[in-house]
């Protein structure tokens, strides 16, 4: 583990009330019970992050690649983030952020040369998320980063959706989405809710984020969409 990564033990998080029954409301209007656990931890979290049900068909992410850079993450493995928004909302990790050192140029962005930095800087096996620039998502592309996971979801009318698509078709272990939507906020949310689930010890039944359900269920097909919503009205 790198000594100057600061990790903290996930079962030490207080949960507030007001985050319970966010969660609770969220599971009365979607059922994810059908999602194998870490799926679900990312799931939840992207949607409680921007309070938009659809992130539950919308998402593309494999389980198994989930487990292994859950291992990663919580054997130390670096974090780096295309921007300061997405470090900001990562508060319970330390992360790589080049963007104050990069410039732009002809044919690279200012976001795209700080990946470039960021690699330089970590090497292989990080876990790379991307919230912001599709630019920067395109460029980790190029790299032979060899990540442990990819958090590709950038936002915009031009180029997010593509970029995500090249994600998905380079192979690379991922969490991405297929629409245009993404941003800051659902990036972090996604790197937190692998964060927040604590590791199971050996010889012991796995546990859960303090606001999940413990139960597991069986994985879905890989590199599937996360789910279809299932909508039911929330009980008074």
């Amino acid at each position: 583990m790198n000594p100057e990564t600061r990790t903290v033990d996930p079962g030490t998080r207080v949960v507030h009330p007001i985050e319970q029954e966010s969660f609770r409301r969220l599971r009365a209007r979607l059922d994810t019970s059908h999602f194998p656990p870490l799926t679900r931890a990312v799931v939840e979290r992207v949607i409680h992050s921007a309070a938009d049900l659809d992130y539950a068909s919308d998402l593309v992410t494999d389980e198994g690649a989930l487990e292994k850079a859950h291992r990663a993450l919580h054997d130390g493995a670096p974090v780096v983030v295309d921007v300061e928004m997405v470090a900001a909302g990562i508060t319970r990790r330390d992360t790589v952020c080049r963007l104050k050192d990069a410039v732009s140029g002809p044919g690279l962005t200012r976001s795209a040369h700080a990946i470039r930095l960021a690699y330089e800087q970590v090497g292989p096996g990080a876990l790379w998320v991307i919230g912001c620039a599709p630019t920067a998502l395109e460029e980790l592309l190029t790299l032979d980063a060899a990540p442990a996971l990819v958090i590709g979801l950038p936002v915009g009318f031009v180029g997010a959706a593509e970029s995500k698509a090249a994600l998905r078709e380079s192979g690379l272990p991922a969490v991405s989405n297929v629409s245009e939507k993404g941003g800051s906020a659902v990036a972090a949310a996604a790197l937190n809710a692998l964060l927040y689930h604590p590791v199971p010890h050996p010889e012991s039944h796995p546990v859960s984020d303090p606001v999940s359900h413990p139960e597991s269920h069986p994985a879905p097909q890989a590199e599937s969409r996360a789910g279809s919503p299932s909508k039911s009205k929330e009980k008074s």
